[in-house]
């Protein structure tokens, strides 16, 4: 049995969330599976225990008393631009989704939610910081598309295909960034290595790749716009 934090103690996990009983549970299931977490009510106690208690993740309710989640993310952004932030809420609407990660959200999850899943998205993300070093280049293969970084090889519906090579480094970076958005700037940085380009450049790659590797280009179900940001490779479900 993991010993309970004090409200000074750091951890991974900040749930923002102000039913009590749905983040004491939460907390408690995290917790209990080895992930430290704790919670508040309010965007203005997480402000406060950003500092003290320098979580690696927050979690964060939309429907927030005073300054909304939607209101809190955009802050925290400026603040913390790089702590990935995980909206769970009963809001469900597409426009919703659309915006929370617009504003820098890196997932999002409507309730009620599993807790296993919710574990499951969050060693993910911890996983991904603690990492010392670049990830190792791993195979994707989905049964339908089939990324092999090593060999430089893709199949697409059981059919070789041939990418050039900037469309490859942008497939292979979506790819092993899935479930994410990247964002443009950090496209331009990784995949044009900081070379000058520009939206227009970005969309015309991005439109080639769909025509590559989606059933219906026009329908893309792999490569979504998270617009006004940029793009998140999404596995099939």
């Amino acid at each position: 049995m993991p010993e309970p934090t004090t409200v000074s103690d750091p951890v991974d996990v900040l749930m923002v969330e102000d039913q009590e009983a749905l983040a004491s549970s939460t907390v408690e299931y995290l917790t209990l599976s080895g992930v430290s977490a704790a919670y508040v009510s309010s965007a203005e106690e997480a402000h406060a225990a950003l500092a003290s208690r320098k979580p690696k993740l927050v979690i964060l309710d939309v429907n927030l008393p005073g300054l909304s989640g939607f209101e809190f993310c955009r802050r925290l952004r400026r603040e913390r631009g790089d702590i990935p932030i995980v909206f769970v809420s009963a809001r469900t609407a597409e426009d919703d989704q659309i915006l929370a990660l617009s504003l820098g959200g890196d997932d999002y999850i409507a309730k009620p939610y599993s807790l296993a899943v919710l574990l499951a998205k969050i060693r993910r993300m911890l996983d991904r910081l603690s990492s010392s070093g670049p990830p190792e280049p791993a195979v994707y293969d989905d049964g339908w598309l089939l990324l092999d970084p090593g060999s430089a090889r893709v199949r697409v519906g059981g059919r070789d295909v041939s990418l050039a090579a900037l469309e490859f480094k942008l497939l292979e970076h979506l790819v092993a960034n899935r479930g994410r958005v990247v964002e443009k700037r950090e496209l331009f940085r990784q995949v044009w290595g900081g070379a000058v380009t520009g939206d227009g450049t970005l969309s015309v790659h991005i439109r080639r790749l769909r025509t590559r590797i989606e059933r219906d280009p026009d329908r893309p179900r792999y490569i979504r716009t998270v617009w006004g940001r940029g793009y998140i490779f999404e596995e099939p479900a």
